[in-house]
């Protein structure tokens, strides 16, 4: 358990860094800008309990602190893998006798998901009573996690993985406003590269240019330190593949990962997926590509590889990084390895096509609704046969505009679309 300390020119830079108004914390502007959720709480300084659910370095523990001193609440934080029901009753107890004396008290659980049954009943009453005010964080969905009990008692707030320019934001504000870094003229050539080792979190982002400055020597240099792509890979101690996520490598590589999925090469896909997710590509941007597969290349060879590919885009939604990409690689090596048609795509395109052209879109007597006597007086729906009402539920009828009878879906030989092509061949047959 820790209340908060006073930040030294010692602590770390991402403590020293943690903002002391709404203005200077970046990022989360669906909560944090003006008419959103949590917009209102600080203008008023009066807030609810909450939940914040969001991947790593998402600003979770640092909305936690910037409630605390806003409200003006004394600030106590637990780990929920530490701490268990003794210690909740006594912080409680401390709580209560703190709300008798006119002062506020905010317990924040970092990784509240790991809490038990038990443990998270114990916090019921008190928060219900507003002896405390709860801010839980977890990086996992708390619908599936926390107590349907607690959970009526918070207002939960899903935090989304920083963006690149909201690590930009962060790196500028501390290079010019931290008592150590603004004596030092900081320049920064790639900020790409630190989103990419950082993967979107902010604290390990702030670490990564410290731990720079640490090692460099700029007395030598007129207090000047440039940061650059070899620096950060040496100070990560890893590569960072060449990737422009707006520029040539981003399209090139993502062509390359399509084409793999397409040419059904599972290792070169997932090689190409590797690639993309160590550079910091947005997997929501990979899902979304793969859904578009699913139906483009895949198809009716393969109608389940379309649920697959949803489910996947949907998993890595709700659970984000670096976990989904479990999700994605499934996802891949099964749209990788399925069979292909690219038969519904060109049907759709050559349809779209003779449209544009003006081809005839008049709809026959026979195939329209007649809601009113003046619509089946005018031969509306006239005629029509009812296929339910035929052997094997079919009849042979025209469907198309009259005088227009062209084949757009082509079904192919390749697997389940090989029986749906067998299907439609006999009941078409020409007499």
């Amino acid at each position: 358990m820790n209340r908060i300390t006073t930040k030294t020119s010692d602590s770390p830079l991402a403590d020293r860094m943690r903002p002391k108004n709404l203005n200077e914390f970046f990022g989360q502007e669906h909560l944090t800008g003006e008419g959103m959720p949590l917009y209102s709480f600080f203008e008023n300084g009066d807030f609810p309990s909450m939940i914040f659910w969001g991947p790593p370095g998402s600003g979770k523990t640092t909305l936690a602190y910037l409630i605390s001193n806003v409200g003006k609440f004394e600030f106590i934080r637990i780990s929920a893998i530490e701490s268990g029901v003794k210690e909740i009753r006594e912080i409680l107890g401390k709580a209560e006798s703190s709300k008798k004396d006119g002062n506020k008290t905010v317990l924040f659980i970092d990784e509240i998901h790991r809490f038990n049954k038990s443990q998270q009943d114990a916090l019921l009453h008190a928060v219900e009573r507003g002896v405390i005010t709860l801010i839980g964080a977890t990086t996992e969905n708390p619908s599936f996690e926390v107590n349907p009990a607690l959970i009526s008692r918070c207002r939960v707030y899903h935090l989304n993985e920083l963006n690149e320019d909201d690590i930009r934001n962060i790196i500028n504000h501390a290079i010019n406003e931290d008592i150590l870094l603004k004596q030092y003229q900081i320049i920064i050539e790639d900020y790409s590269v630190i989103f990419a080792i950082s993967g979107g979190d902010a604290r390990a982002a702030l670490n990564l240019v410290e731990n720079i400055i640490k090692q460099s020597n700029p007395e030598k240099t007129e207090n000047k330190i440039v940061i650059n792509k070899n620096l950060l890979e040496k100070a990560a101690m890893r590569r960072v593949p060449g990737y422009d996520k707006t520029g040539e490598a981003h399209y090139d590589t993502i062509s390359a990962f399509i084409k793999s999925m397409r040419g059904s090469d599972p290792d070169a896909a997932i090689y190409w997926l590797a690639k993309m997710l160590e550079s910091g590509e947005d997997p929501k941007f990979i899902a979304r590509r793969m859904v578009i597969f699913a139906s483009e290349d895949i198809g009716n060879a393969d109608p389940g590889a379309l649920n697959l590919a949803v489910s996947v885009f949907q998993a890595v939604h709700i659970i984000g990084m670096p976990e989904c990409r479990i999700n994605l690689a499934q996802g891949v090596t099964y749209l990788a390895s399925a069979p292909k048609s690219n038969a519904s795509y060109l049907a759709i395109d050559s349809a779209l096509s003779d449209i544009r052209k003006g081809s005839d879109t008049t709809v026959p007597l026979h195939l329209r609704n007649a809601p009113t006597k003046l619509m089946k007086k005018e031969g509306y729906g006239k005629d029509y046969k009812y296929p339910h009402d035929y052997p094997n539920h079919f009849v042979k009828e025209q469907y198309m505009p009259e005088n227009h009878n062209k084949q757009y879906y082509n079904p192919t030989d390749q697997g389940i679309e090989a029986k749906i092509k067998v299907r439609l061949t006999n009941l078409w047959l020409k007499d």
